[in-house]
């Protein structure tokens, strides 16, 4: 039988059985599904849709293609962080003997740290940082603790992209600790680009409100696991709690998923082109092997985790971030009007390009002497590219730096001078648009110079 790709995987949704045949899932938009008899209703697939729909288990299905899992692996609920939370409560906190602890990056989402705060200062579980992306520093940590209950891992971390060893954290803490429970965030990847389960973990969950949907238009989570019987043990508090996605939401979510291969593909195009055109041509790079890159994504060999995100992921992904050295000027270009393609927004994932300010909005809700502990940049930005034309992105963003008095542009725009540390080089916008399909194809006179033009089958 022949395995499909993901994106071939993912456009096929077979799981739906319609009495009309149509094409596209119906959505189940019913609270209750009525029984034949009450011998019969104990039985039956669905009665409450707190607790089962249709619609649901068609996205479980196509969630579990993504991550190469049977459906009852996977659990679709209201958020991202709804799935952390279903996590930690089904698995970790249920244990009433002792206080649990749990040991954490120290580059986390600003609402993954908020919960874990929460819990710590209710006295619910013990919560430890880390840099997680320091395989001797984690070791180190994990051994000192008399038990460790559950490890989170996020890879890369958000926003300042560095790269946890995932297939080497999770060898060494199962062969330490089976018991303990591995959770990792692949939000920032999504299953697309790496499936953390394949290095032994016990549960991946990703924000759905990102790159699975793609669109921002609905709050989902996604929640995979290694075996059915973890699958019903968060399961149990999903029911109990109410939290598993609408039916109208779920709908949305398969739609969403039908189009992730050719959304990533492009988004980081997008990304690659800017990250390179930002450390090039803008001048945000470092001087000097000592001094840290300004440029953060995994795409770049500047990035010193290159090597090492390559070895276990399929892309790098379609979030950068970079450093103008001058919170000020951060300020002034986030705030700028001259942007009109990137939004100043929240969240990463959407089809259209968004632009933040991490100290300022995702990640305001840690504590400011925290950051400055875990050397956060206050002046960070962060581009989450989308799929407009690479171009257009460039253009927008350029006149917002010159707005920004970040950058000065000489000899009729071919020159881009950085006012803030002196780089001066060649402007390469457009340098990286895809090419028309025609010229693709047949070359700009016309002459074939692709492949499947030019081959033969061999009768």
């Amino acid at each position: 039988m022949v395995d499909h790709s993901l994106p071939t995987k993912l456009v096929s949704v077979v799981q739906h059985n319609d009495q009309h045949g149509s094409s596209v899932p119906p959505i189940y938009q019913s609270t209750t599904f009525k029984v034949g008899s009450l011998e019969e209703g104990a039985s039956q697939a669905y009665d409450y849709t707190r607790s089962g729909n249709p619609t649901r288990t068609v996205v479980q299905h196509q969630l579990g293609k993504l991550y190469g899992v049977d459906a009852s692996q996977v659990l679709a609920v209201s958020s991202g962080m709804t799935a952390l939370d279903m996590i930690l409560r089904g698995l970790v906190l249920n244990n009433s003997a002792h206080v649990p602890t749990i040991i954490a990056g120290d580059d986390l989402y600003g609402g993954t740290q908020r919960l874990l705060t929460h819990l710590e200062t209710r006295n619910h579980a013990r919560v430890l940082h880390v840099d997680t992306t320091n395989y001797d520093s984690f070791v180190k940590l994990f051994k000192q603790q008399p038990q460790v209950d559950c490890v989170l891992l996020e890879s890369p971390t958000n926003p300042l992209l560095k790269v946890a060893d995932l297939p080497r954290l999770c060898k060494f803490i199962k062969s330490t600790n089976p018991g303990c429970v591995v959770a990792v965030d692949n939000t920032m990847m999504s299953g697309m680009l790496c499936n953390p389960l394949h290095f032994r973990c016990d549960v991946v969950y990703e924000s759905a409100t990102k790159y699975l949907n793609g669109h921002h238009d609905i709050m989902a989570g996604a929640i995979i696991t290694r075996t059915p019987k973890i699958a019903q043990d968060i399961y149990f508090i999903v029911n109990s709690t109410g939290c598993g996605l609408s039916p109208l939401d779920s709908w949305l979510l398969i739609r969403g998923l039908k189009t992730l291969g050719v959304r990533m593909y492009q988004q980081q195009h997008n990304a690659m082109v800017l990250a390179h055109w930002l450390e090039n041509s803008c001048g945000f790079l470092k001087k000097s092997k000592k001094e840290r890159t300004l440029t953060r994504y995994v795409g770049l060999k500047s990035h010193p985790q290159f090597d090492l995100h390559k070895s276990f992921n399929s892309g790098p992904g379609a979030v950068l971030s970079f450093e103008t050295g001058s919170f000020e000027h951060s300020r002034r270009l986030v705030s700028s009007p001259k942007l009109k393609i990137w939004s100043v927004t929240v969240s990463f994932g959407c089809v259209n390009s968004l632009i933040s300010m991490p100290g300022k909005m995702s990640h305001a809700a840690i504590d400011p002497a925290l950051r400055q502990e875990r050397e956060f940049p206050e002046d960070i930005i962060r581009l989450c590219c989308g799929i407009e034309s690479i171009a257009d992105l460039q253009e927008d963003l350029l006149e917002a730096m010159v707005d920004a008095d970040i950058v000065e542009l000489r000899d009729e725009g071919r020159i881009i001078y950085n006012k803030l540390n002196g780089h001066l080089a060649s402007n390469t916008i457009g340098q990286g648009e895809l090419p028309n399909i025609y010229e693709e194809f047949f070359g700009q006179n016309g002459i074939k110079r692709h492949c499947l033009l030019t081959s033969r089958a061999k009768l």
